[in-house]
């Protein structure tokens, strides 16, 4: 599903030239939960930008599905973006103007009209996360866990073959946090979908069946979690 084959990033030149990853290789096949962890500054984000097309490799090349994405152009990248890839970040960026609802139905009105089973669909996913109840409120009228919900339910909401979340359970208290977890697990299990998680809490990666470890921009460590959890989180 993800393939990066010497894989580098680097930020500047000269005396402020930063290397943010270093020929970095790394396969993960569909269906996989992957968490990210390493300290600040360890090229987490990084890495987790270039999987997802936002940025480009000074070096190396990726794959998704088979395709060199480094080859594509900027039209068919937006594509590639809003059909292959459900983005959660860290931030939100969800629009002021839209409901709840809206929000999540926004990757399918960018793609076409929604129809009355697409706005079904956005009302269940939000049930599934909890906001079934919150779905015609405005950001405005939400907690910062309840927008990051409303980010989780949109990535859903087009059946991405990937999901890349950047600390997705850091706004979470920890009963939401471990349903959020137990929902990307249930999204990797039953539908095959490659789920890729940026998080500093080692509970929250344990919820993965796998945990990659990068420092300083090199990868530490890529080891099997041999017995997935989702307590503790928090």
């Amino acid at each position: 599903m993800i393939e990066l084959h010497r894989v580098s990033r680097t930020y500047g030149e000269g005396a402020t030239r930063v290397e943010a990853l270093v020929e970095i290789d790394l396969h993960i096949p569909a269906g996989q939960f992957v968490s990210i962890m390493g300290p600040s500054g360890s090229g987490k984000s990084t890495l987790l930008n270039l999987v997802s097309a936002l940025d480009v490799p000074t070096a190396g090349t990726i794959r998704i599905d088979g395709q060199d994405i480094g080859t594509l152009d900027d039209d068919a990248l937006t594509l590639f973006r809003r059909r292959k890839v459900g983005l959660i970040f860290q931030f939100f960026n969800l629009l002021p103007t839209l409901n709840a609802a809206d929000n999540v139905l926004l990757p399918v009105m960018l793609e076409r009209k929604a129809t009355a089973a697409d706005r079904d669909r956005a009302l269940a996913i939000l049930d599934s996360v909890g906001l079934g109840k919150r779905a015609h409120h405005h950001v405005h009228e939400l907690s910062g866990g309840e927008m990051q919900r409303v980010a989780i339910a949109r990535s859903l909401i087009l059946e991405p073959r990937l999901i890349l979340a950047d600390e997705p359970t850091g706004n979470l208290d920890s009963a939401t946090g471990r349903s959020i977890l137990e929902l990307l697990k249930r999204t990797a299990r039953d539908h095959g979908t490659t789920v890729v998680m940026v998080t500093h809490d080692r509970a929250a990666a344990e919820a993965g069946d796998r945990l990659v470890r990068l420092r300083d921009g090199h990868l530490e460590g890529d080891e099997a979690v041999t017995v997935p959890s989702v307590g503790g989180v928090g």
